[in-house]
């Protein structure tokens, strides 16, 4: 039986995104991936990744679109 995490750890995290831990801790510290403390531990909503993710890989195509010329509708 698979039980899927809704939160998670900086290493976890880490191998979620294949980066490494010390990428997550900087992200975190920094405010650039949607994240909280537990005492001095980083965890991260695994949804609020998802949705992240989503943003930024939406946000990267539309970019890239308008670099290339494109209009979107």
């Amino acid at each position: 039986m698979v039980i899927s995490k809704e939160i998670m750890t900086a290493k976890e995290v880490a191998q979620y995104l294949s980066i490494h831990p010390l990428t997550v801790h900087k992200y975190a510290r920094e405010g650039k991936i949607p994240a909280f403390k537990i005492g001095t531990d980083w965890r991260f909503h695994k949804k609020s990744l998802e949705k992240w993710i989503h943003q930024k890989s939406t946000s990267n195509l539309s970019r890239s679109n308008r670099l290339e010329g494109k209009v979107i509708n």
